[in-house]
């Protein structure tokens, strides 16, 4: 438990650093003297440097020792906290985000260690509290930004994630020991730089698409240009001795299709998340929002948000009375109905933290449940590199669900409130609605495979 522990505050500190700067942002752009559009670095390079990082450190991880790859990143992020923290610049900042961003390595270290110092009856129910922690982080994030923003300084957010990363980082070191014997090798830097350049432009792209338009040629170049990155890093990693990634072992179907489900619960995830508070703190002038603050708005997600919690234990039991694949389809499903529910009928507060605790509910399902159906299916010494390239999965589907939503509240602003309407709220959660429906059929569509050792 005392390992388990240690390993849930460092991936909490990491949840936490993803969406408390959402309501922050402005007050960001208001003290250090930037404008809207420009502060929202301080999110695309922790996403981005997050996205990039994460496989290579699973990697490492089985290559030279999973507890001391954890340690460095845990320490790496605690150092961008305090350099964002102490910074009286947009650039530096950013350039704390970008160090932050190796806490993205904390879940598939975290999930890689659980997969071998666990036995099997409790491997489900730990690598699911990691998971499970980590949504209930993403959605707390928003609670503690807007209690930050409104009640102290923006800085908080920095100072507090520093704190937990570092002792995070101590308690690993102290209590958790090297799980297993690490495989030795080299790290492959050719395949580490060009898959960073793949993934880094074409989320660059995403991530500025609003502002620049999806049609426009810098969005589409850099999307272009990174897929053309990819093609080369695969073609690379095929002829490799030792590669960054094993694309045999990550085309193997079981794992394949649960990396696509991952991709559209990630598209539909953030749904609420990005949604919900958007929706709360619109004046009621607009005929449809509450006029709450940062605070109250994400008390609305507050229930939902900390019921994900029983993901983690639920996903267990279910994964060993049904098996992975039922209980992702059922996750997805649960998380279409709430969501679906958000869009047709969100007349009051009540009925907002009603239909977001239904959503949240699946939601914390499908992120405790998907890293044990990818680590069960790989080889144990494996299991970090497997775990880090779903969770970049992940983070591209958010990424992609993310900025789609931003466009179709973007195109429904209206002159007279400067706001989106409210159609355009229905459709955003229709989308997210379509994503994860189709995320419950990929999952229901996942191959048995027998769990490698």
């Amino acid at each position: 438990m005392k390992a388990l522990a240690a390993i849930g505050l460092g991936t909490l500190a990491y949840a936490l650093a993803q969406t408390t700067i959402l309501p922050a942002l402005p007050a960001l752009a208001a003290a250090l003297h930037s404008d809207a559009q420009s502060v929202t670095w301080a999110l695309t390079a922790y996403l981005i440097a997050s996205a990039v990082l994460t496989p290579v450190l699973g990697r490492l991880g089985d290559l030279y020792g999973r507890r001391r790859l954890l340690v460095v990143a845990l320490v790496v992020f605690a150092v961008g906290s305090l350099v964002s923290a102490l910074s009286t610049n947009l650039a530096l900042v950013v350039a704390g985000r970008v160090l932050q961003g190796a806490g993205g390595g904390v879940i598939p270290l975290g999930v890689g260690i659980a997969r071998v110092a666990f036995p099997p009856e409790r491997r489900a129910w730990a690598i699911g509290i990691i998971s499970a922690v980590f949504g209930v982080g993403s959605g707390l994030g928003l609670v503690v930004g807007g209690l930050i923003v409104d009640h102290t300084s923006y800085r908080w957010i920095f100072w507090i994630t520093a704190a937990m990363a570092a002792l995070s980082a101590v308690a690993v070191g102290l209590v958790l020991p090297e799980p297993g014997k690490a495989n030795g090798g080299r790290i492959d830097v050719v395949g580490a730089l060009l898959l960073g350049v793949g993934v880094t432009l074409p989320l660059l792209a995403i991530s500025r698409a609003s502002h620049w338009g999806w049609t426009s040629g810098r969005t589409l170049g850099l999307i272009i240009g990174g897929l053309l990155v990819l093609v080369v890093f695969v073609l690379f990693e095929r002829r490799s001795a030792e590669p960054l990634i094993h694309l045999g072992l990550l085309t193997r179907p079981p794992v394949l299709i649960t990396n696509i489900a991952t991709f559209l619960v990630g598209c539909g995830m953030f749904g609420v998340f990005v949604l919900v508070p958007q929706f709360a703190e619109a004046p009621g002038s607009t005929g449809y929002g509450f006029g709450v603050d940062a605070t109250r708005a994400g008390l609305l997600l507050a229930p939902g948000s900390l019921v994900m919690m029983a993901g983690g234990p639920l996903a267990a039991f279910l994964y060993r009375r049904v098996g992975g694949r039922t209980t992702l389809a059922a996750a997805a499903g649960v998380t279409a109905l709430g969501t679906a529910l958000l869009a047709a009928a969100s007349g009051s507060q009540l009925s907002v933290l009603a239909w977001s605790f239904v959503a949240l509910i699946g939601v914390g399902l499908a992120l405790a449940v998907i890293p044990t159906i990818i680590v069960d299916a790989e080889p144990a010494a494996r299991a970090a590199e497997a775990a880090g390239v779903n969770a970049l999965v992940r983070s591209v589907g958010s990424s992609v669900g993310t900025q789609v939503i931003a466009g179709i509240l973007a195109a429904g602003v209206t002159a007279a409130t400067v706001l989106p309407d409210d159609h355009s709220f229905v459709v955003a959660y229709v989308f997210c609605v379509a994503a994860t429906v189709v995320a419950m059929v990929a999952a229901a569509l996942i191959p048995r495979a027998r769990a490698q050792h």
